[in-house]
């Protein structure tokens, strides 16, 4: 399969099935910004839950904050993003359209037109927001989620009391007024990140800044995306942000091509120290046992959601070829799938099968959440609907579930393999594989 018609069916199922729409479609769309159908929220909030699980739940030490995504101005001039947040824009002298000077193969002229191009200019991404009755007072929508952690570093301390190393953690909404947002989710305007500061003794940064490297491949696997295609790249010191000491990027092949899904950053102590003097507020710490105070440093695992709902995508869909049709379907991990269940009756016009159907459907969504009835079409059509959102698994309640009690067929998304199981060993099969 061609990489540019991977990724026009990726976009193509999106819409069909519910995933993503374009934000504000009917007056004619807002470019870098998009809607989750139902399909695609129970996607996102699974994959958030999961990273939660992941890196804050089953740790001793992270402790998880929810910060505004509204910030005064001096908080953004004290942690370097109005002067440094930046990209290269160049502007076509003919035509007047702006593009990311960067992205540009031919530096010398515009790619829609053909015209000269002027000079390159530093843009801020930032998104100034006029707040007040006389509008002027000056807010910034958050670019970056990071700051909030930091800002609160004093606070975590106080309340919750711990010890070095720990972390404190967020998902959240960021934005970034995009010069040129394309490729789908990857490069939008208005997007969410999960992320966490981890806060170390400057000695111990090393150590620290592998454990979590390796623990950002052990996530990868875990939510399904592959791992083939995913590359670490050392980033050079001209290409690292202003705060940063070491950097690993996490890169994906995504149609498109090879980029960035995840970072890994050495933030030192720049933040902390920064804000402390802009803000006047002591941000150091105080180790008890050793009677000394000193500004800890930071590790910064960084994690883009849509960019891993995108990655997640890529690497879920699969074409095969049967019975002289092609078969498209998302090869979601369970614990990730939208729908993890989906039953039906064999016929829609038999009340005895609908009304057993209905009944197991009941009970399994009590015990799963995720589950579907579905009785629209025949057979085939419903397992092809169900394929292409993804759900692992499909329960067919037929004859021999009423008048054998023989239980009903289970049918995998991945192979397409039909076992019968009675419902005890169907909740016990779908607990041990979620």
């Amino acid at each position: 399969m061609e990489k540019h018609d991977l990724m026009e069916k990726i976009v193509s199922l999106c819409k069909r099935r519910g995933f993503v729409f374009q934000g504000s479609e009917i007056y004619g769309g807002l470019a870098g910004v998009y809607d989750y159908g139902h399909y695609g929220q129970e996607l996102a909030h699974n994959i958030k839950e999961l990273w939660w699980k992941h890196f804050v739940k089953s740790q001793e030490n992270i402790f998880g904050i929810s910060t505004s995504t509204l910030m005064p101005e001096v908080v953004w001039k004290a942690s370097g993003h109005l002067s440094g947040f930046t990209d290269p824009l160049i502007e076509c002298e003919k035509c007047h359209h702006r593009f990311r000077f960067d992205h540009l193969e031919d530096k010398n002229k515009c790619p829609d037109c053909g015209g000269k191009l002027g000079e390159e200019k530093k843009f801020n991404l930032m998104f100034p927001v006029s707040m007040g009755s006389s509008g002027d007072s000056i807010a910034y929508l958050r670019g970056e989620i990071a700051p909030g952690m930091f800002l609160n570093f004093r606070n975590v301390l106080d309340t919750m009391r711990p010890d070095l190393p720990f972390g404190i953690a967020q998902i959240g909404k960021a934005y970034r007024n995009e010069i040129a947002p394309r490729d789908f989710l990857f490069r939008v305007r208005e997007f969410d990140l999960m992320e966490f500061e981890y806060f170390v003794r400057e000695a111990d940064w090393e150590k620290y800044f592998e454990m979590w490297r390796v623990e950002m491949w052990n996530w990868v696997k875990a939510v399904g995306i592959d791992a083939e295609k995913v590359h670490e790249l050392e980033v050079g010191k001209e290409d690292r942000a202003h705060y940063s000491k070491r950097t690993i990027d996490f890169e994906f092949d995504y149609p498109f091509g090879k980029k960035e899904l995840y970072g890994l950053a050495y933030r030192g102590d720049y933040d902390l120290k920064k804000h402390s003097t802009e803000s006047g507020t002591d941000l150091s710490f105080f180790d008890e046992e050793n009677k000394e105070r000193f500004t800890p440093h930071v590790i910064e695992p960084s994690f883009g959601h849509g960019r891993t709902m995108l990655a997640v995508l890529v690497s879920a869909y699969k074409e095969e070829e049967k019975d002289g049709e092609i078969r498209s379907y998302l090869a979601f991990k369970p614990s990730v799938a939208p729908v993890k269940i989906a039953v039906f009756p064999l016929l829609k016009n038999k009340p005895q099968l609908v009304e057993k159907a209905r009944e197991i459907y009941a009970r399994l969504k009590k015990e799963f959440g995720a589950v579907e009835f579905d009785d629209n079409g025949n057979i085939g059509k419903r397992y092809r609907r169900q394929d292409e959102i993804g759900t692992p698994w499909c329960v067919t309640v037929d004859f021999e579930t009423i008048e054998k009690d023989a239980g009903v067929t289970v049918r995998d998304r991945d192979t397409g393999e039909q076992k019968r199981m009675n419902i005890e060993e169907l909740i016990a099969f779908i607990k041990s594989n979620i």
